[in-house]
């Protein structure tokens, strides 16, 4: 990343009178709502790499299979009970995704279990989990201690926005479509990050003007509200009757090709943080990244109005720049899901190179 001395620039627009301008370095200054250093843990990093010897028995398919052979990937991450669990996505060699878990007590190294916790099965989402599988969970708390998981359905074709929920992180409950049955059902959807605040070192989702707020999408950003946590509905602009925008990737920057929510959104006195995935274009983009990079930014947004964006951070504050993050399934990808604040410290944890799993720490 590279930070340009602020040059002391006075314009003067000849009018009526004569108006200054704001100097340069005043918008390239360090965005204090944002966080602003995460380390990497070169010495463990990756902290989780696929194990081809776990076995379960598919239940779609009727045979055994090595669920996480191939890759690991993308997690979400929580504390209870002073235990960091780590909900990550697997890949077996067919590349069908299950959704893993893992646990510390260190926020380092963590303890695999030895079978999936969320897959397809033979149920209500058969026809949109199969063959494809179960990809990228983002979890928060309800006020009652009810776990909400989003995560992404992919049935070989078309990736939809889901919903489950549990009170132990082992027995789900499927809630279906985000987007419902409507005009969107069959939208390309992925990536819903609730708004929520710290709460005991707990993610506990939070009302705004009455309803719960999620952030959505791949290439833009859209929003959702709730008043349950499990009905969604999705905020359109009433005269188009499309889903209202409201972070888009922008030419010359490292977002310039896509955006994406990274995990859940953190309300905070600034507003609502939103730390955002995003890749590098192939053209009119940051000439310090490689094409199609995958690097992480951060959004503010009002806290009373949570379509309103307030500030961006103007660079990238994690990249691919590790051999693990830079070859692997995917090239050049540092891909943000897991976020929590444990012992005092801030844990982010995130695929790289679409392939393995790493942590980077701030003591912010």
């Amino acid at each position: 990343m590279n930070y340009f001395p602020g040059i002391v620039v006075t314009l003067v627009m000849l009018a009526s009178c004569q108006q200054q301008l704001t100097h340069p370095e005043d918008q390239i200054r360090p965005k204090f709502w944002a966080f602003q250093k995460f380390e990497k843990v070169d010495s463990l990093n990756p902290i989780l790499v696929p194990d081809r010897n776990l076995e379960f028995m598919c239940p779609v398919s009727g045979s055994s299979s090595f669920w996480e052979e191939r890759n690991v990937l993308n997690p979400t991450a929580l504390v209870r009970r002073d235990t960091i669990f780590l909900i990550y996505r697997a890949q077996d060699n067919q590349m069908t995704s299950r959704l893993g878990l893992a646990t510390s007590t260190d926020g380092l190294n963590f303890q695999k279990e030895a079978a999936p916790i969320f897959y397809p099965e033979n149920d209500s989402m058969y026809t949109f989990e199969w063959p494809g599988g179960v990809e990228d969970p983002r979890i928060v708390e309800s006020g009652e201690g009810l776990y909400i998981m989003t995560y992404t359905s992919y049935d070989g074709k078309t990736a939809r926005l889901c919903l489950a929920t549990s009170p132990d992180l082992r027995n789900w409950t499927k809630h279906g479509l985000v987007l419902g049955n409507g005009k969107y059902r069959d939208t390309w959807s992925k990536s819903g990050a609730i708004v929520a605040r710290i709460e005991n070192s707990r993610a506990v989702a939070t009302k705004i003007n009455g309803l719960y707020w999620m952030y959505f999408g791949d290439t833009n950003l859209f929003v959702a509200t709730s008043t349950d946590l499990i009905n969604w509905q999705v905020s359109e602009d009433e005269e188009s009757g499309r889903m209202i925008e409201v972070l888009h990737p922008r030419p010359g920057y490292f977002d310039s090709r896509l955006v994406e929510p990274g995990p859940f959104a953190l309300l905070k006195e600034e507003g609502i943080l939103l730390i955002y995935n995003a890749s590098n274009a192939a053209n009119h983009n940051d000439p310090e990244l490689p094409k199609f990079a995958y690097a992480a930014g951060q959004a503010l947004f009002d806290q009373n109005n949570p379509v309103k964006l307030l500030d961006r951070t103007d660079d990238y504050f994690i990249y691919p720049d590790k051999p693990y993050e830079r070859t692997g399934e995917v090239n050049e990808v540092c891909f943000i899901e897991g976020l929590v604040h444990y012992k005092g410290q801030w844990f982010l944890y995130y695929g790289t190179a679409d392939s393995k799993i790493a942590v980077a720490i701030s003591d912010q």
